[in-house]
C-alpha cells in the first residue's frame, strides 16, 4: 500500500483527550515536584500554571492548524506546509527524535517505579551492564511498541483506561490531602530568590507538557476533528494544568515542605505519610479469629506508587503512537525514504515507522540517562513549537487555497506571536550541554534536507509561493533566500523573460516543451526597462507595467495550454540586461531561454559589463532566433563539447515532447571517420535515433546546406561566451544570420575562475565547441565582425 492511503479514523473525543492527558501526567507530577519546591518554594505550583499558561497559546495555534489540515503526522506536517521543506525537515527531525527521547525517558522512569518494588541490581557486566531500570524499561518498551503495532484503535482503547485509573488515583490522594490541608504550610508564598527562579523552574517544568500537540499527529485518525480536535487540544492542556497546579499545592498545604523539597520520592513518602493517619483497631471475627490494628500507609503508598507507573506507561504508549505517525508522515513527504509508509494490510498502521522509531527508543533507553533524555526531549519540542506558530501566521497572511480551519484562535496575531516567542525563550533557561546536544540535531536536520531530502521532496511551501508571488515588492535578500532552499526534486525551472509580445508565444511553447521534459516549472519573468531619471516605485503606475501584466498573464495561459508549470514575475529595473543574470540567480533558474531579435535589453550595456556577466553565466542559456518557430526538422551540428551537450539535450527534449526528427551534422575532411564519430556521439546523447550527416568542405556552406531542409537549427556556443558575442554584435558564424529557419543557440553554465575574475579572460582564437571543427580562417572574437541585422542582438 502507498504512503498516500488514509489510515482507519479509530479515534474518539476520549480517546484523543487521553493521548494528550496520558502523555502530559508523569514525570510532572511524580519526579518534578521535589526540584520545583527546593528552587521556588511554594510558587512551584505557579510554575506549573506558567507552563499551562505557555503551552495554552500553542495548543490554541496547533487546534486551528490541526481542523484546516487533519493530516497525520501534526505539528511536523504544518510547519512543512507553511514554512517549506527546510523547516518541515527541521521539525520532523526534532518533533520525532524529541517523542523518541521521551518515551525512553518514560520507559526509564518505568523502569525507576517498578525496581521499587523487586530492588534489582545492575544487569551484566563491563561495558554491557545496564541498570535494572534500563533492562525493566526496555522490556516496557517492547510491549508498547508492540501495542502501537496492532493498531490505533487498540492503543486508544488502553489509554483511556489508563489515564481513567490514573486520575481516579490523583483525585483520591488529592481529596484525603484536602482533609489535612492547612494553608499556613504554603508561607511564605514567595521565599527569598524565588522570584528569580520562575521562569528557570518553568523551563525545567515544561517537560510535562509534551502531550498535547501530539494529539493532532494523529489527527487523521481522529472521528469529526473538526469538533473534537480542538477540544482534546485546548481540554488535555487545561484538565493536566488544573491537575498539575490543585496537586502541587495540595501536598505542600497537606504535609511539611521539608519533605517535599529535593525529594525525588516526595509523593509516595507524602502519601504514605497521609494514608497512614487511618486505619482501624484489632477485630475479632465471630469470638475467636482476632485481626491486627491496621493502617491505611501502606495502601496509599502502593497505590501512588502504582500511580507512577501507570503515569510514565501511559507518557510512553502515547509518545510512541505519536512519534510512529510522525515518522509515517516524513515518509510520505519524502524527507526519509517513503517505504516507511507501508501500511500493514491486517492492521491498518505504518508498521514499519513503528518499528523504526521503537529501534529509536531502544537505542536512547541504553544510552542515556534520566536527566539527559527528559531535558532532550523537552529542548527539541519547544522548538517545534515556536516553529508552529510561526507556521499558524504564515497561513493566516498568505491565506493559501483550500486553508479552510472549522476552529480560528481569538486575537490573531497575539496569540501565535506570544506562543512563538515564549516557546523560544524558555530553550534559554535548559542546560547548556543539552542545548548544544539539540543544536546539533538541528544542524543535521539542515544537512540531512541538503544532502539528502531536498533532492526527493516536491512542495516549497506555502512561504515560498508566497514571498516569490511577491518578488517585485520585497527586498531581493528574501526572494533569493526563498528561492536558494526550495526543493530540487522536480523543480527543473526555465526561466523565459519576454518583452516582446510578438515572440512570446513561440518563448513560452519552447519553454514548456523543455519544462515538460523534466517535470519543471516555466518561470516567465516580464522585466520593465525604467528610465534611469524615474524612481522605480513611480514606474508601477506607468502603462508599460501594466502592459507587462497583460504579457505575463497571456504567457500564464498559453504555458498552462502546453500542459506545464508556471511562476510569474514582473520586474522593474533601470538595468534590464544585467537583471535577466539577477533574476537567473534570484528564481533559481536551471535554464534560461531569451529571444534574440529586436527590442532588445542589451542594447545599453558597455561592452564590459556584458563581458562580465556573459563570462559568469548563473545557469545553462538559450537563445532563440525566432523565424516561425517550428521544431518539427531539427538540425544539430556538432563536433563535441560541453555546450555541444547542451545543444543535444535540448534536441531530445523536443523530440520526445514535440515528435521533432533530428539530423546530426559533422563537418570533417575524412567522412568516414565523421560517421564514426557520429555514431558514437549519438548513442552518448541518447539520440541514436537520428539521421546522421557528414559534410565535408567549408564549415559554413555545410551548416547553410543542411539548413535548408530544417525548420531549427540548434547550435552549441563557443568556449568565448555566446552572449558577450550576441549582444556585442560580434557573432563569428555569419552563417545563423543566413539560414531561413529559426536558430537556437545554447550555452552551458560556467563560472569564471578567481584569476578571470582579477585578470579577465584571455583573448585568443576561438575554438568552436558547437559541433564544427574550428576553421583557421575564423576571425578572433575580438574582430568585432558585425552582424548582418543590426538588431539581432539578444532580448528578453
Amino acid at each position: 500500500m502507498s504512503g498516500d492511503e488514509e489510515l482507519a479514523k479509530d479515534l474518539g473525543l476520549f480517546a484523543a483527550l487521553a493521548i494528550g492527558i496520558g502523555t502530559m501526567i508523569g514525570a510532572g507530577i511524580f519526579v518534578l515536584p521535589g526540584t520545583a519546591v527546593a528552587r521556588a518554594g511554594p510558587l512551584a505550583a505557579g510554575t506549573f500554571v506558567l507552563g499551562g499558561v505557555i503551552a495554552i497559546f500553542t495548543a490554541l495555534s496547533a487546534s486551528e492548524l490541526g481542523t484546516a489540515m487533519p493530516k497525520s503526522g501534526g505539528a511536523y506536517f504544518y510547519v512543512n506546509r507553511a514554512l517549506g521543506p527546510l523547516f518541515g525537515t527541521i521539525t520532523g527531525w526534532a518533533n520525532w527524535l524529541g517523542l523518541a527521547f521521551a518515551s525512553a525517558f518514560y520507559m526509564y522512569g518505568l523502569g525507576e517505579y517498578i525496581n521499587t518494588l523487586i530492588g534489582l541490581g545492575p544487569v551484566g557486566g563491563g561495558p554491557f551492564s545496564l541498570e535494572a531500570a534500563q533492562v525493566i524499561g526496555l522490556i516496557g518498551a517492547l510491549f508498547f511498541i508492540s501495542v502501537n503495532y496492532l493498531g490505533a484503535k487498540e492503543t486508544g482503547g488502553l489509554q483511556i483506561a489508563i489515564v481513567a485509573i490514573l486520575v481516579a488515583i490523583l483525585t483520591t490522594f488529592m481529596l484525603v490531602g484536602l482533609f489535612n490541608a492547612d494553608l499556613r504550610s504554603l508561607r511564605p508564598l514567595a521565599p527569598p530568590g524565588a522570584l528569580q527562579e520562575v521562569l528557570p523552574v518553568t523551563a525545567v517544568v515544561f517537560v510535562s507538557y509534551l502531550g498535547f500537540v501530539q494529539i493532532t499527529s494523529v489527527a487523521e485518525e481522529i472521528k469529526n476533528p473538526g469538533r473534537n480536535l480542538p477540544i482534546a487540544v485546548i481540554g488535555s492542556v487545561l484538565i493536566v494544568t488544573t491537575i498539575y497546579a490543585l496537586f502541587l499545592i495540595v501536598l505542600l498545604a497537606a504535609v511539611p515542605n521539608e519533605l517535599v523539597r529535593d525529594n525525588s520520592t516526595a509523593v509516595v513518602d507524602a502519601a504514605q505519610l497521609l494514608f497512614s493517619q487511618y486505619g482501624f483497631s484489632g477485630l475479632s471475627l465471630f469470638g475467636q479469629l482476632s485481626l491486627p490494628a491496621f493502617t491505611f500507609g501502606v495502601v496509599g503508598t502502593g497505590m501512588l506508587l502504582f500511580g507512577g507507573l501507570l503515569a510514565t506507561a501511559s507518557s510512553a504508549n502515547a509518545s510512541i503512537l505519536s512519534s510512529s505517525r510522525i515518522n509515517f508522515a516524513m515518509g510520505r513527504e519524502k524527507i526519509i525514504t517513503p517505504k516507511l509508509n507501508t501500511i500493514h494490510p491486517r492492521f491498518g498502521t505504518p508498521y514499519r515507522a513503528i518499528a523504526l522509531t521503537g529501534s529509536l527508543i531502544l537505542v536512547f533507553l541504553i544510552f542515556g540517562n534520566l536527566e539527559l533524555l527528559a531535558t532532550a526531549g523537552s529542548v527539541l519540542h519547544l522548538v517545534v513549537y515556536g516553529l508552529l506558530n510561526l507556521a499558524l501566521i504564515v497561513m493566516r497572511e498568505a491565506e493559501p487555497e483550500g486553508y479552510d480551519p472549522d476552529y480560528e484562535i481569538p486575537l490573531y496575531p497575539v496569540v501565535p506571536i506570544v506562543g512563538a516567542i515564549a516557546s523560544f525563550a524558555l530553550i534559554y533557561f535548559i542546560e547548556p550541554v543539552v542545548i548544544v546536544l539539540c543544536a546539533a540535531l538541528v544542524v543535521f536536520a539542515v544537512l540531512w534536507y541538503f544532502l539528502y531530502a531536498r533532492q526527493r521532496v516536491e512542495s516549497a511551501g506555502v512561504l515560498a509561493d508566497w514571498v516569490l508571488s511577491r518578488s517585485e515588492e520585497l527586498p531581493d535578500a528574501a526572494v533569493s533566500a526563498a528561492t536558494s532552499v526550495q526543493p530540487e526534486a522536480n523543480d527543473f525551472r526555465v526561466m523565459v523573460p519576454l518583452a516582446n509580445p510578438a515572440h512570446e508565444k513561440d518563448l513560452i511553447r519552447l519553454g514548456a516543451a523543455l519544462a515538460r521534459e523534466r517535470e519543471g516549472t516555466v518561470v516567465a519573468v516580464n522585466i520593465v526597462d525604467v528610465p534611469d531619471q524615474t524612481p522605480l516605485e513611480g514606474a508601477r503606475d506607468q502603462e508599460e507595467y501594466e502592459a507587462a501584466h497583460h504579457l505575463i498573464e497571456q504567457a500564464e495561459k498559453d504555458v498552462q495550454f502546453y500542459g506545464a508549470d508556471i511562476e510569474t514575475h514582473v520586474v522593474l529595473s533601470h538595468e534590464p540586461f544585467e537583471e535577466i543574470f539577477t533574476a537567473a540567480r534570484r528564481y533559481g533558474a536551471d535554464m534560461t531561454l531569451m529571444g534574440w531579435g529586436p527590442n532588445s535589453h542589451a542594447a545599453g550595456p558597455s561592452t564590459g559589463i556584458v563581458d562580465e556577466l556573459a563570462h559568469s553565466l548563473p545557469c545553462d542559456f538559450l537563445v532563440l532566433r525566432d523565424r516561425d518557430f517550428d521544431p518539427s526538422r531539427i538540425l544539430l551540428p556538432t563536433a563535441g563539447g560541453p555546450d555541444s551537450d547542451l545543444a543535444a539535450a535540448v534536441a531530445r527534449a523536443l523530440s520526445d515532447q514535440t515528435g521533432a526528427d533530428v539530423t546530426l551534422l559533422h563537418v570533417a575532411d575524412d567522412e568516414e571517420k565523421g560517421r564514426q564519430f557520429l555514431r558514437s556521439w549519438a548513442v552518448d546523447h541518447n539520440l541514436s535515433d537520428a539521421e546522421i550527416r557528414v559534410d565535408t568542405g567549408d564549415v559554413q556552406a555545410g551548416i547553410a546546406r543542411a539548413a535548408e531542409e530544417a525548420t531549427l537549427l540548434i547550435i552549441g556556443a563557443t568556449e568565448k561566451g555566446l552572449l558577450s558575442r550576441l549582444a556585442r554584435g560580434s557573432l563569428v558564424l555569419d552563417v545563423l544570420q543566413e539560414v531561413e529557419c529559426s536558430v537556437l543557440l545554447a550555452e552551458k553554465r560556467h563560472e569564471r575562475t578567481l584569476r578571470e575574475r582579477l585578470f579577465g579572460t584571455k583573448g585568443g582564437p576561438d575554438y568552436d565547441t558547437t559541433g564544427v571543427e574550428p576553421d583557421p580562417s575564423t576571425p578572433d572574437i575580438d574582430d568585432e565582425a558585425p552582424l548582418d541585422d543590426p538588431d539581432d542582438s539578444p532580448t528578453d
